[in-house]
């Protein structure tokens, strides 16, 4: 691996670019990959330094990696999105306005809101990724997505360098979608992101699954603290940690089926649990169709899915992105082949 410093035009700063730099700790399902050129910025000024020295087209935003499959080297500029900072922008009565910088790990945003009291964010606890990556995705659990709370968010266009604001309505958020993963797809860096959060939380509880395990702790009147911890053990129990056994959590999105489609398949498998849309349409579990095509806790070679829950796949050590993609493919044909349903992969697949 080699490095190159650059001066960028007309300032004295430099920047450190490494050519020829191992992926493997910057992506959780780790993929020994190469990025041809990486760069982590720590402060906005450097990447709009980095695009106007004009060395550098085909770049690639990276924050945790935790939703992103590499199958091949990046014959381009991996861009390591590390800017930090979390603080209060904006307070009333009942909301605080909260700005996190992109950098920032998600799930240690979600502990600072938390030991706030500020509610809105708690039900997305123990997601992996960044914050920058967030709207992107447009994250969700547990009834709650992002863009409930969502207010506002600041980004680097990766060709003229000027910042942009996008509120709520420009994303176009979407069950893990938003605009930069359609028509602005690689075309943004996101530097900080804005939300608005309550100081007098209602808690989301119409998850059966998160009110048992609050029984289970002996709670009864809970806040946004309890179900924070409640929705940890629920994920620490059922997926696997990326440190142990490389994964990027959910590979497929639920399905959302139209209501005759729906009808249909439900006459068919009346036990397919199902959920409810306020469009009318119904979304059924990924995992319970995969699990029916006895996909769970398979393994064919280094890959498969994990023990204790069909809708997650595994690097059991040796992986190549390859084989992690062809097992994908393997699982949408058998559930298309048997459900007449098209699984969507969750996770970005390069």
């Amino acid at each position: 691996m080699g490095k190159r410093v650059i001066f960028a035009p007309n300032t004295v700063f430099m920047l450190t670019i490494f050519n020829q730099f191992s992926l493997q700790k910057y992506n959780t399902f780790g993929i020994d990959v190469l990025a041809r050129h990486f760069f982590t910025a720590t402060q906005i000024w450097q990447v709009q330094e980095l695009i106007e020295s004009n060395r550098y087209r085909d770049i690639l935003v990276l924050g945790g990696g935790s939703n992103l499959l590499f199958t091949r080297h990046y014959n381009g500029l991996i861009l390591h999105n590390a800017v930090l900072g979390i603080e209060a922008t904006r307070h009333t009565d009942d909301y605080v306005w909260v700005q996190a910088q992109g950098g920032e790990n998600w799930h240690s945003l979600v502990q600072f809101c938390v030991a706030q009291g500020w509610g809105g964010i708690e039900n997305l606890s123990l997601i992996p990724g960044t914050v920058g990556a967030a709207p992107v995705q447009n994250i969700g659990a547990y009834g709650v997505e992002l863009c409930n709370v969502f207010d506002h968010l600041e980004a680097v266009h990766l060709i003229s360098g000027k910042v942009h604001t996008f509120y709520n309505s420009d994303c176009r958020f979407g069950y893990r979608n938003s605009i930069f993963k359609q028509t602005l797809k690689g075309q943004y860096f996101i530097n900080s992101v804005t939300l608005k959060l309550s100081k007098n939380p209602i808690v989301q509880l119409q998850y059966g699954e998160v009110q048992r395990t609050l029984e289970q702790m002996g709670i009864t009147n809970p806040d946004v603290q309890a179900v924070s911890e409640a929705i940890c053990h629920i994920r620490n129990a059922k997926l696997p940690n990326p440190a142990e056994l490389g994964n990027c959590g959910s590979f497929f999105k639920n399905p959302e089926l139209p209501p005759d489609a729906f009808a249909v398949l439900h006459a068919q498998y009346p036990a397919l649990p199902h959920y409810a849309l306020p469009n009318g349409w119904v979304k059924v579990p990924a995992a319970w169709l995969i699990e029916q095509c006895g996909f769970k806790g398979k393994r064919v070679g280094n890959t498969g899915t994990h023990v204790n829950h069909a809708l997650v796949i595994v690097n059991y050590g040796n992986a190549t992105g390859a084989e992690i993609k062809d097992f994908a493919l393997q699982i949408q044909a058998t559930v298309q082949e048997r459900f007449g349903v098209r699984l969507e992969p969750e996770v970005n697949i390069l």
